[in-house]
């Protein structure tokens, strides 16, 4: 998900600046014939439009006379085993991003600095809480929450008003809504869902109350053999049954944005701002027609919308840092109100920032406005770093779902993926 999202930002034309290129990890904290200090920052390959990545260094600048900012672009591909091996060294980037998933597993091996102390410095009483989730770890703070995006659902305007539906505000509508697409063109899917878009399933399981993973006595494991997880894969089984997705494949094989969407017969479908904007360049790129409409994933009651998995990164220091000061100082800055309000105008809402303060002005019915709303609501998943390890192929939450989907009890096929997760989470 991490490099399809940020693909969709480098695609609206944001690039990193790099003020500087290195050629990896081996010349940090350097200081120049002058006696100025140098920070790096490592910044994934278009995370960050150029324009605010100037006005944050040119801010930095005047508060350090001084002291120059690298940045140095990098790659998802092969970043986890590169930020490994930067954090392990005695010169490391003094400031990183880091996948929100991830930031636990360079936390708990000592990678990162421990920033529970500069929380007011740093601003950390605004962050969302949702996002800030991902960035403590046994009560420590080691990162800063930077952005954050979310599913919504993507809807065919024509469709629905054919069928004379409106967007839902509870799932119960959201169920009639599709009966009465289907009972309109019995041959289109009311909803595209693939069996295996575990995110989404993910968030009615948090709906539900429930977890995927908890931690018991100091060992983790899985609950997708508990009641809330047999009531999330009802719901899901239920939408599932008005599409005629593959009940064994995920969203992105085949991409539903890009391999399904343009060619037709769907009414609606949940997805990320990237496969909107990728659905929409298709549709018009093969002469047809896109008016789509969004709407969070609706929740039991209409007082609030689903819960939603926010996939984002966030800004961390590294411990082995030999300006850890100037790092935080740099990282205050990036991470605060002022900046993070130019980030969100600058990303025009195709990412949520850190603090709901800082949300960009959405266009009413815009793809950002229903992912603002649902981002409020939003979680991520168990904060440990054995997580990446459930997540790896074959994922046995994907498994469960394909197994209920089939026909096997929900509890039976739960524990069988319980028993993975525990093996895997717990490494």
């Amino acid at each position: 998900m991490k490099r399809k999202l940020i693909a969709a930002v480098s695609v609206a034309g944001m690039m990193v600046g790099v003020a500087a290129c290195g050629n990896g990890s081996d010349d940090k904290a350097k200081t120049d014939a002058g006696g100025a200090k140098e920070i790096t920052v490592w910044l994934m390959d278009g995370s960050a439009p150029k324009a605010w990545l100037d006005e944050v260094n040119k801010e930095f600048a005047a508060k350090h006379p001084g002291v120059t900012v690298k940045v140095e672009e990098q790659k998802w591909k092969g970043i986890q085993e590169k930020v490994t091996t930067a954090l392990s060294e005695n010169t490391p980037p003094d400031v990183l991003e880091l996948g929100n998933t991830q930031t636990a597993g360079y936390a708990v091996t000592g990678g990162l600095a421990d920033l529970t102390q500069d929380k007011a410095k740093l601003g950390a009483d605004a962050w969302a809480k949702g996002m800030m989730a991902s960035s403590e770890i046994d009560g420590k703070l080691y990162s800063a929450p930077w952005y954050a995006a979310n599913r919504v659902v993507v809807y065919d305007k024509k469709a629905f008003e054919k069928a004379g539906v409106t967007p839902p505000k509870t799932r119960d509508e959201w169920v009639a809504g599709l009966e009465k697409l289907k009972a309109a063109d019995p041959a289109s899917q009311p909803i595209y869902l693939p069996g295996q878009s575990w995110y989404v399933l993910a968030g009615f399981v948090w709906d539900e109350g429930g977890d995927l993973a908890v931690k018991d006595g100091g060992k983790w494991k899985g609950q997708l053999s508990t009641p809330q997880a047999a009531s999330a894969m009802e719901f899901y089984k239920k939408l599932q049954s008005f599409s005629t997705a593959p009940k064994d494949k995920d969203e992105a094989t085949p991409q539903q944005s890009v391999d399904i969407v343009p060619k037709g017969g769907v009414a609606s479908w949940i997805g990320l701002g990237w496969e909107a904007s990728g659905a929409e360049k298709a549709l018009k790129d093969a002469g047809k027609e896109a008016d789509f409409g969004y709407f969070p994933i609706p929740g039991k009651t209409a007082d609030k919308p689903g819960t939603v998995f926010l996939g984002g990164s966030n800004l961390a220091v590294a411990e082995r840092s030999k300006n850890k000061e100037l790092a935080k100082e740099w990282l205050a800055l990036a991470a605060g109100k002022d900046q993070m309000t130019k980030y969100a105008a600058e990303t025009k809402g195709a990412l949520l920032p850190n603090q709901a303060a800082a949300n960009f002005a959405t266009t009413p019915g815009s793809f950002a406005e229903s992912m603002a709303k649902a981002g409020a609501n939003g979680k991520i998943t168990p904060v440990t770093a054995g997580w990446a390890n459930v997540e790896t192929e074959p994922n046995p939450i994907k498994e469960f779902m394909t197994k209920v989907l089939n026909g096997e009890d929900a509890a039976k096929a739960g524990a069988a993926a319980d028993a993975e997760i525990a093996k895997r989470i717990n490494q």
